[in-house]
């Protein structure tokens, strides 16, 4: 059964704008921001990696299998996690996600053995789970579906900041710190990361409002306004019992496509240093640096697309288009990997193609489900879509040690694209006009 990719697009009014803009500055920045320092404390492992491997003469297999198993601790707890989150609201439970992950993201310093850091990185996982489909969630609870799009767009650039700001700053850290108290420079990147999370839990607890009813910073006739949107917003979605859900072909089809999406996106992230490294970059400040390349095009092209397919009402294309455009750069970026310059403009349309996909595919689980439904059911397809976090590296890393190059590991992960393109358009009904 395919789904229906388009909701009806009306204009609103400009008390409704205002309304809408005063929500989005309140909530958005800070929101973001937690993304930012929760994307870093998941994927800084692939700056560690430049250090770490030699330091603890580990083999790409096992790096791959660590940073991996985070995904594994993760699909177990999101959906119970999400399940928590819906009865005792967003508040107290994000406070928990951020402060339990920021200090096991800390204790990765002390990783000495393989079991060690397969542990550690399982335990982040475990308190992890939860954080982006619970913002997901939260978010639904205070924009309709036709206003999604965007949000969801300036949430996740947080991803791409993350790899802005977070690429010279790793690359900084191991380099500037290393040897200082006697640590590695992987040991400090590992503390000095996880400390901001731990002190974003604190404020969420301070700044975060449960629902619209108890936000005091919204006037009634604001509150009635943005009830009555949501309100009408659930009438056109499906309720489900758990049970249904999960037998449900349209909620595995998201997972399954989004599983490819996340595919492509845990390639660039646990690999984009390392592919810099060996088109013939050496010092680690110069990786850093051109990290933020890639993830600086990514926030241009996700803002734009966002705002392309809400204003149009489109998904289809723009979802399948996106996913095209990441798998074209992986191929070029592999082909064309002895030469930087080319590589990094290759990599660059990959990671923006990629990261675009993200939130225009957010635009339907949240459009097709509602009631108890929304909590498990978001979560179930985040938590399946990113075994492709375990997958993708471990793939990856298993090829590179099989064949000493990560080509056909990219190849695999421009397939992978492809297929959710292909399966977005196949899946996904067409508007009805």
């Amino acid at each position: 059964m395919k789904m229906t990719s388009t909701t009806m697009v009306r204009a609103p009014s400009s008390f409704e704008d205002a309304t809408y803009a005063k929500v989005s500055l309140r909530l958005i920045p800070f929101l973001f921001l937690c993304y930012v320092v929760a994307y870093l404390d998941r994927v800084n492992v692939g700056f560690a990696k430049l250090q770490m491997l030699n330091d603890l003469r580990f083999s790409e297999t096992v790096y791959g299998i660590g940073a991996g198993i985070f995904f594994v601790g993760y699909f177990f707890f999101e959906v119970p996690s999400n399940i928590i989150l819906a009865r005792t609201g967003a508040r107290v439970w994000i406070t928990r996600i951020m402060i339990t992950w920021g200090l096991l993201s800390s204790c990765t310093m002390f990783v000495t053995s393989a079991s060690s850091f397969y542990v550690l990185r399982f335990l982040l996982g475990v308190a992890e789970a939860g954080f982006f489909p619970g913002i997901i969630l939260y978010l639904t609870y205070w924009y309709p579906a036709r206003r999604r799009a965007r949000i969801v767009a300036l949430f996740m650039t947080a991803i791409a900041l993350s790899g802005v700001v977070g690429g010279p700053l790793s690359g900084w850290i191991m380099q500037s710190c290393a040897g200082v108290n006697g640590w590695a420079g992987w040991q400090w990147l590992f503390l000095l990361e996880g400390i901001p999370s731990v002190v974003m839990g604190v404020a969420v607890f301070c700044y975060l409002d449960d629902s619209i009813r108890g936000a005091k910073w919204l006037s009634e006739e604001e509150k009635r306004l943005l009830e009555g949107e949501i309100a009408g917003d659930q009438k056109s979605k499906h309720e489900f019992t758990l049970g249904q859900l999960f037998s449900s072909g349209r909620v595995w089809l998201l997972a399954l496509i989004y599983f490819t999406f996340i595919m492509g996106l845990y390639g660039v992230s646990f690999w984009l240093p390392q592919l810099i490294k060996a088109t013939g970059v050496k010092e680690m400040v110069d990786v850093g640096l051109l990290t933020a390349i890639p993830y600086g095009v990514a926030v241009v092209l996700m803002i734009w697309l966002s705002r392309s397919s809400d204003a149009s009402g489109e998904r289809r294309w723009h979802i399948a288009g996106a996913a095209m455009l990441g798998g074209a750069g992986l191929v070029a970026s592999t082909l064309y990997g002895d030469n930087t310059l080319v590589a990094m403009g290759a990599l660059s349309v990959a990671t923006a193609g990629i990261l675009s996909t993200l939130p225009l595919f957010w635009t339907l689980p949240t459009a097709l489900l509602g009631g108890t439904a929304a909590a498990a059911g978001i979560a179930m397809i985040n938590s399946i879509g990113n075994l492709a976090g375990f997958a993708s590296p471990y793939l990856v890393g298993v090829i590179k040690d099989a064949t000493h190059s990560t080509a056909n590991g990219m190849y695999l992960l421009a397939g992978s694209l492809f297929l959710g393109a292909l399966l977005v358009l196949a899946g996904v009904a067409k508007p009805k006009g």
